[in-house]
């Protein structure tokens, strides 16, 4: 006989063969629905001329189905999330920020070209001379707009733009008005002999009313739009250009050419002006040959450069000298209290990095900090720690060293610990002191399992953003530098100034010199990894 489930009188493994069922029905169902969402998102994406997002979310969708459904590939769902969010957050940002280094993508040419096109065709101005004065009155809880033209070179102007000259009055009354109304609203006027009846709205009344009289869009039987452009004035804003058959616009105040250039993604005008905003086109290698060629750019970037390589190793070097020094006086076996010491030395570390930057930066203030006000009572100097391009370089570097032996001192303290105590015993049988055993013992054996974790910090320094943006933000300015650039940015940092700070945001160029700290990265990576004697 067999076995029964209590609660549904079947057999157990029946029982069992139907939640594996249902298992495998609810699985793919869930995969169903991840799959529609993700092409869902590729119509998106693609609707909204996005096609790198929808081809990312395709290839997504499809590898999902994929792996999901065929039983050849069952072993890999279970390392597919892995890489799928190596793939989003990972891959695909890289891929991007490359596409975008051969662009001139930037503040200026954000949108698409038939959005800039737009924005040129919906321009306006106002006609010159073709302004009406107008005044409020007052009838019960509205108003009556009266508008009567400055001079007949305004009726004159209406008239050519309406093509009828017959058509166009010299005054003109509107409907009663709701002044409280602030929303955009269409109102028919029409011509009038007399001044309508009513109190006169005083001008505090009519600043008061201004959000809605700028609301409104005043048409004339002519059929011509007249808008606020002043507090006792209405003008008709006409389009400014007009576009050709060959793509080209016409400025209509004065019937110049607006030539799209597919070069430089701009409008460009008989005289060769470039009018923002542009759009982005390709340029090739532009961004990396202007990293180099261009003077105002090739001196900050090398400048900068450098000094991130010397910050880099001057900071591992200088965490590397104090955590080692700290590392070898913890084991000295006569020190008392090493729990403690070992407690309170490492305690930088369990600090978040940030609060211990904004620490610094108040404590070496020009004016207010303890650091100056300590120096000057002793030595009589105030250092300019921030205006000063060496003196905000060393801060740096005292800062960084502050931050960094915590974790030196972890490995150091691991690695002496790791050393035969023979090696030791052999050596103070031959006479050697603390600083023989430490240069000739120590030192060489922790090195080589060192170097690795060395190579992997001065990658990290590299790229060190946090300290860069918290305490120096960069300053000093570098002198005659075309792009934001500071005496104490790293490569990293000037990439983010040149990307999203001033005016002249250059994604394009920002995106060059991120995929050159992409590669310097990568040979770090790699170096790391053969010294690790890791195949790849």
């Amino acid at each position: 006989m067999y076995t029964t489930n209590a609660s549904r009188g079947l057999p157990r493994h029946r029982s069992r063969h139907l939640g594996e069922r249902y298992s495998r029905w609810a699985a793919r169902a869930l995969v169903a629905a991840l799959v529609i969402s993700l092409m869902w998102l590729v119509l998106a994406f693609h609707l909204n001329g996005q096609w790198m997002f929808a081809l990312l979310f395709l290839v997504l969708g499809a590898s999902l189905a994929v792996v999901f459904t065929r039983r050849s590939l069952m072993s890999h769902r279970y390392i597919y999330p892995a890489l799928a969010g190596l793939g989003v957050f990972v891959i695909f940002p890289l891929l991007y920020t490359i596409g975008i280094s051969f662009s001139n993508y930037s503040s200026d040419n954000l949108l698409s070209e038939d959005r800039v096109r737009g924005q040129f065709l919906e321009q306006t101005y106002q006609a010159e001379g073709a302004a009406f004065d107008f005044t409020a009155y007052r009838q019960g809880s509205q108003a009556r707009l009266y508008l009567e033209a400055r001079d007949d070179g305004a009726r004159d102007a209406m008239a050519e733009e309406a093509g009828d000259a017959a058509g166009v009055a010299r005054r003109y009354a509107s409907a009663p008005i709701d002044l409280e109304d602030a929303g955009e609203r269409r109102v028919r006027l029409q011509p009038a002999e007399a001044t309508p009846s009513g109190e006169p709205l005083a001008m505090r009344e009519m600043i008061a009313a201004r959000d809605a009289l700028s609301a409104l869009r005043l048409e004339t039987p002519a059929g011509i739009e007249l808008r606020m452009t002043g507090l006792r004035s209405f003008a008709p804003l006409l389009p400014r250009y007009a576009e050709n058959p060959d793509g080209s616009l016409t400025d209509l105040r004065d019937d110049t050419t607006l030539t799209p250039d597919h070069e430089t993604g701009f409008f460009v005008t008989e005289a060769g002006e470039r009018l923002t905003p542009g759009w982005p086109v390709a340029v090739g290698l532009d961004n990396y040959t202007r990293i180099f060629t261009d003077p105002d750019i090739r001196g900050p970037f090398l400048q900068i450069f450098v000094w991130t390589f010397v910050f880099a190793g001057l900071t591992v070097t200088f965490t590397l000298a104090v955590g080692f020094v700290l590392a070898t006086l913890l084991q000295w076996d006569q020190l008392r209290g090493k729990a403690i010491y070992r407690t309170l030395l490492i305690l930088p570390y369990a600090v978040p990095a940030f609060i211990s930057i904004l620490i610094f930066k108040g404590m070496f203030n020009q004016n207010h900090g303890e650091i100056n006000l300590i120096l000057e009572n002793l030595f009589g100097i105030s250092p300019s720690w921030f205006t000063d391009p060496a003196l905000a370089r060393t801060m740096l570097l005292i800062v960084n060293t502050w931050l960094g032996y915590p974790y030196m001192l972890l490995l150091c303290m691991g690695l002496i610990q790791s050393i035969p105590r023979d090696l030791f015993e052999a050596s103070a049988v031959d006479g050697g002191g603390p600083l023989t055993n430490m240069w000739r013992i120590t030192l060489p054996l922790i090195m080589k399992p060192l170097t690795p974790l060395l190579i992997a910090a001065f990658a990290f320094n590299f790229n060190n953003f946090v300290l860069i943006a918290l305490l120096t933000g960069g300053s000093p300015d570098i002198l005659g530098a075309s792009t934001p650039a500071g005496t104490t940015d790293l490569l990293v940092s000037y990439t983010y100034r040149i990307a999203f700070q001033d005016a002249g945001q250059n994604f394009g160029l920002a995106a060059a010199i991120a995929t050159l700290i992409f590669l310097l990265v990568v040979g770090l990576s790699l170096l790391n990894l053969r010294l690790s004697k890791v195949k790849v």
